[in-house]
């Protein structure tokens, strides 16, 4: 049997305005994670595990970082001559017009020509702000079992979180019956009434439904949206199917970790917890596995080095160097320098930091390239000059990109 084509469109081209100021001068899919990653290396991380080699990066705001991170760490993962295998990324092309994205359905609208050009079966639309793991295939199985035309992975979530997301309403045969954007009152699992699907932002189509639903789509005056307009006209009148999550089996994945692990990191408190779900013994998502690799940049540096200090319960990027300094239940990038007596707890800090002796950080993420200075203090209750600096209202600080300077 032929192999199917598979063409993945992934959608990274996110403003990330609730991450700000990480999002500065970045787009949300590229935003470092977990010490050597950016965001997006997660969905093509499961896009390659899973076989599926032919990839457009549909980018959009301040995309240059993104474009550089797919050129230097992606590009030469796949390819390499071999026919229909690419990771590309591709900006507004203004076919229809001088304009920007209008939506997630009119970034795909924008760029149907390279789906003809392709020729797929199917197409998967996937988005790229998200932490997980998943087998694309068994959602490809689970689509051509069910004869559908469309298919959404399905995350189920307890109801009381339900309308922070938009929710699938199923029959007993997963075929989708209903479908709400942040509903008040959302409608239950039909095998589990205290919880409800929540919609991952994941879809298989069938390619020529699909680009006859984006061309109807383009005709009206809507939110060129793949949950708030294309769904809700399709599952009325095709095969449309919730694909549950829970039933997508990782090898490799560890008896302790979370069953469905999915977080959108799109909100700074989100981004600060999921780094803390990588620490401890026996984390909900651990990325020792390699089974289901997670790729990351190449790192032609030194090894990580400690002089003497304290580490505890910590991830330490390649090339970093800790000279006396405690890390306590913290993510650290690559080439970052610790100095003597310095304190990190519960803080995330990027590639090539320089945290100097005595400094004392807390519930902070710094960014890249940062330089703090002798003595600095944040997050540690000690107040000295911290209304200066960017706090979220959960209480998180974040550091900028550059150097910081204390406050006179």
């Amino acid at each position: 049997m032929a192999r199917l084509r598979i063409l993945g469109m992934i959608m990274a081209g996110g403003k990330g305005d609730r991450l700000f100021p990480l999002t500065k001068a970045r787009s949300k899919p590229a935003a470092p994670f977990a010490g050597k990653h950016r965001i997006i290396d997660f969905v093509l991380s499961n896009f390659i595990n899973s076989g599926i080699y032919a990839i457009y990066l549909l980018v959009q705001y301040k995309s240059q970082s993104l474009i550089e991170h797919s050129r230097s760490t992606w590009r030469w993962r796949i390819g390499g001559g071999l026919k229909d295998t690419f990771i590309t990324a591709v900006p507004p092309q203004m076919r229809q017009g001088e304009m920007w994205y209008q939506g997630t359905a009119d970034a795909v609208y924008q760029n149907i020509n390279v789906i003809r050009d392709f020729h797929p079966d199917l197409i998967a639309v996937f988005g790229a702000d998200h932490i997980y793991r998943m087998d694309l295939e068994q959602m490809v199985k689970f689509h051509r079992e069910n004869r559908a035309h469309v298919t959404i992975a399905a995350l189920p979530v307890p109801l009381d979180a339900a309308p922070g997301f938009g929710i699938i309403e199923a029959d007993r045969t997963q075929r989708i019956v209903g479908f709400e954007e942040k509903p008040q009152n959302p409608k239950p699992m039909p095998t589990d009434a205290s919880r409800a699907y929540a919609s991952m932002g994941n879809y298989l189509f069938e390619t020529e439904l699909l680009i006859d639903a984006l061309q109807e789509d383009a005709q009206r005056d809507t939110a060129h949206d793949f949950g708030r307009t294309i769904i809700p006209q399709l599952f009325t009148k095709r095969r449309v199917f919730a694909y549950d999550f829970l039933n997508n089996d990782i090898p490799g994945i560890k008896p302790y970790e979370e069953r469905g692990y999915w977080r959108d990191v799109g909100t700074l408190p989100a981004y600060w917890r999921a780094h803390l779900d990588l620490l401890g013994a026996t984390p909900a998502f651990d990325l020792h596995n390699a089974q289901w690799p997670i790729f990351g940049p190449v790192y032609d540096g030194p090894p990580a080095r400690f002089i003497s200090g304290e580490v505890d319960n910590s991830l330490i990027g390649e090339g970093s160097c800790i000279d006396g300094g405690t890390v306590k239940r913290s993510v650290l990038g690559r080439g970052v320098r610790v100095g003597k007596g310095a304190e990190i707890q519960e803080s995330i800090v990027m590639d090539y930091a320089e945290i100097a002796p005595g400094v004392k950080l807390k519930g902070t993420i710094v960014d890249r390239f940062n330089r703090l200075p002798e003595g600095f203090e944040i997050g540690v209750g000690s107040g000295r000059g911290e209304e200066h600096f960017f706090r979220e209202p959960s209480g998180l600080f974040v550091l900028e990109r550059g150097e910081t300077r204390l406050p006179a």
